[in-house]
Formats: structure tokens, sequence, C-alpha cells
């Protein structure tokens, strides 16, 4: 189980920019332990990102829960989110200095990293999940409506859903 923690707590210490940005990391780390498969993996993003709270946290807690039940699932929850924590609490109070420094350049070499991080995200996860015509097809109405329009992405899922009954004959 520590294993587990240190795991978690290496995804949460050397990732910034929350969930999206772990993704990379947290795939590889949990395909190099064999705690699941690519498949699996990707199935555990999309039930983390549809349920409430950060990625990350739902990710972790449920692979946790996966492994060794309930202490597994705290170890793993508490694992990602210990090197946040530690960090807030010791820089803190240097954050003003450090905006009014000529070093605050850093914060957007940053910011683009953590961007593309999540762009290399999106790219891993697009690829395993589209299998078919079907799925080109949702994938693209999805981008087109967050992209162009402004309703709820809550709308969106549902709407996804609907789509996958519809498409596919799923249902739940």
């Amino acid at each position: 189980m520590w294993t587990l923690f240190f795991t978690f707590f290496k995804i949460g210490l050397f990732t910034i920019g929350g969930g999206y940005a772990m993704i990379p990391l947290m795939q590889e780390e949990i395909i190099a332990h064999n705690w699941l498969t690519q498949a699996e993996f990707l199935n555990i993003v999309a039930i983390a990102e549809m349920t409430p709270g950060p990625i990350s946290i739902n990710a972790a807690t449920f692979i946790g829960h996966q492994l060794y039940g309930v202490a597994g699932a705290s170890l793993a929850t508490f694992g990602v989110v210990a090197p946040s924590l530690i960090i807030m609490v010791i820089f803190s109070h240097l954050l003003a200095k450090l905006k009014a420094s000529k070093y605050a350049v850093a914060l957007k070499g940053i910011a683009i990293t953590v961007t593309a991080l999540i762009a290399a995200a999106v790219f891993r996860l697009v690829g395993p999940a589209i299998t078919n015509y079907a799925d080109i097809g949702i994938a693209l109405v999805t981008l087109a409506l967050v992209a162009k329009t402004k309703i709820s992405p809550i709308l969106i899922i549902l709407g996804a859903g609907v789509a996958g009954v519809v498409l596919y004959g799923y249902i739940l």
C-alpha cells in the first residue's frame, strides 16, 4: 500500500496545473505498476470526469479502492493531495513577493507547459476512445459545441449519453 501512496504522492508533486495535467503521469505510473490496463484507465478517467470533484482525486480514490479497499482509497487520495497542501502552506506567504519579482516570468513558462500537458492528455485519451465513425461524429459535435456555443457542459454530457444510447443501443 505504501507504493500506492508514494506513487500518487509523486503524481501530485510533479504535476502542476491540476487534474488534467496529471493524466499523462498518472497513466504512465498506473500502467507501469500493472494496476490497470490502458482500457481500464480510460474508463477511470471517464468516470472520474463525470463524478463531482477534481479528476485526479476521483481517479486516485477509485484506483486505491480497486486495489486495497477503503484504506487504499484513503492513501491514494491523501497521496495525490498532500504535495499541493504542503506547497501551499510553505509558499503562501511568498506569493506577494514573487509577483513583484523579475522571476515571475517563470510562471508564464509553467502555464504554457501545463497547457501542453493537458493537450497531450487529450490526444492520448482520444485515440483509444475512438473506434468507429460514430465516435468521430460524437467527438466532433462535442468539440464544436464546446468551442462555438455557451451550452452548459452538463447538457453536452447528457446529450452525449443520449447519443450513446441511440447509436450503440446501451441502456444502463
